[in-house]
């Protein structure tokens, strides 16, 4: 009993610990000098809603009628992201979680499977509470595994039949990982033979087209249907948009009624998706190329360091964003990276650390505008600052 009571003391003294840090990132954060992404959505209100009229100024018409559900606006901006993807539509959704539902339990009706083969690390199979099975009536199937994307083979030989294959572009627990387009097309080829349709899960679709070497519309053209995100890269309030056949989405709006996604009026965030594609969409290539210097950068700065063990994954990054794993629990690169902050006001590891293995720490890394400052010998730099307030180890 005594042995019960004290662990339960200790993980609620580690819950505080880790709720006090988090609240000292966030306030190092606003106050920071120099870091590599200073994403908006950690700004006060006033702050983002100060930065929203000139802007959308720029991206529409404000002296036209706000939206109602859906129209104006609203339509606007899916006319815009189904030109963007060549498809014949889009539609509105208030969350991605949302709009793949939607989008796959529109497919298992008319494949007659509600079987959707994903990677185990996808989002909907990690983050989502299992929603595809708790509430779409969807019977989620991992394929492949590890750190990268699933095989041609392993799609082929899977064991049992599938109606819908669902690919996230990229992979983001998987380190924001892409296959080569040889493989990418490779994998579609063979979901085809199984008669399985793809969808792909593009949160951050729009980053990919670096890697790819391809514009978005023929990425999008080896799916059925995309979903893609309007704030993951693009910096916008929130939403996300569905596109495909017209037909489907012409399904897919009446499932979004029936979700509770047909909601009165969008144009803040609406808004702020077109100020995204504006502003953000044309950098997104320049932020990936900056990305692949402060990650060689990064494994010099720790090689320099003396750390013992040290890893960019992946090494030469995908898109703007990758992980970086240290030989450390999370605790104590969380709190280095913290006093780091608030003490040289410079910011290098701007996101939360977790215990990936044992004595493993990881964290993500996004480059957007502010990380294009940064050199290679800024970066080294500021590890080498970093480095200097991890504990010693034995």
């Amino acid at each position: 009993m005594t042995d019960m009571a004290e662990q339960g003391t200790g993980q609620d003294g580690r819950r505080t610990r880790q709720e006090g840090l988090r609240e000292r990132r966030a306030a190092a954060q606003r106050q920071v000098r120099r870091t590599l992404s200073r994403a908006s959505w950690g700004g006060t209100l006033r702050e983002r809603l100060a930065r929203l009229p000139e802007a959308a100024a720029e991206a529409y018409d404000l002296d036209e009628p706000a939206d109602i559900y859906g129209n104006r606006v609203v339509a606007a901006l899916e006319d815009r992201v189904a030109a963007l993807l060549g498809t014949e539509a889009a539609a509105f959704f208030p969350t991605g979680t949302m709009a793949q539902q939607v989008a796959l339990r529109c497919w298992a009706a008319r494949t007659g499977n509600p079987t959707v083969a994903l990677h185990p690390l996808a989002h909907p199979a990690v983050h989502e509470r299992q929603a595809f099975s708790q509430v779409s009536g969807l019977r989620p199937v991992g394929v492949g595994g590890g750190h990268r994307h699933p095989t041609a083979a392993e799609i082929r030989d899977f064991e049992e039949p599938f109606g819908a294959l669902m690919l996230e572009l990229p992979l983001r627990d998987a380190g924001f990982v892409l296959p080569t387009w040889e493989e990418l097309t490779e994998v579609v080829e063979a979901a085809r033979e199984r008669d399985a349709v793809v969808h792909i899960d593009g949160a951050r679709l729009w980053e990919c087209t670096e890697h790819f070497g391809r514009p978005l519309d023929a990425i999008a053209a080896l799916a059925d249907t995309v979903y893609v995100s309007f704030y993951k890269s693009l910096d916008g309030f929130g939403g996300a948009a569905l596109a495909g056949p017209k037909t489907l989405i012409e399904e897919a709006r009446t499932w979004r009624h029936r979700y509770g996604g047909q909601i009165f009026q969008q144009f803040p965030t609406a808004l702020s998706a077109l100020v995204g594609l504006d502003r953000e969409l044309p950098r997104l290539p320049e932020y990936v190329r900056h990305a692949r210097v402060v990650a060689a950068a990064l494994r010099e700065g720790f090689a320099a360091a003396g750390v013992p063990w040290a890893r960019v994954h992946p090494e030469v990054p995908h898109t703007h964003e990758f992980q970086v794993w240290l030989p450390y629990g999370a605790d104590a690169v969380a709190e280095a990276a913290v006093r780091q902050a608030e003490e040289t006001a410079v910011m290098l590891f701007a996101n939360p650390w977790h215990d990936a293995a044992p004595g493993i720490a990881c964290t993500e890394v996004a480059v957007r505008a502010d990380g294009l400052e940064w050199t290679p010998d800024d970066v080294r730099a500021a590890v080498r600052e970093f480095v200097d307030r991890l504990p010693d180890q034995a």
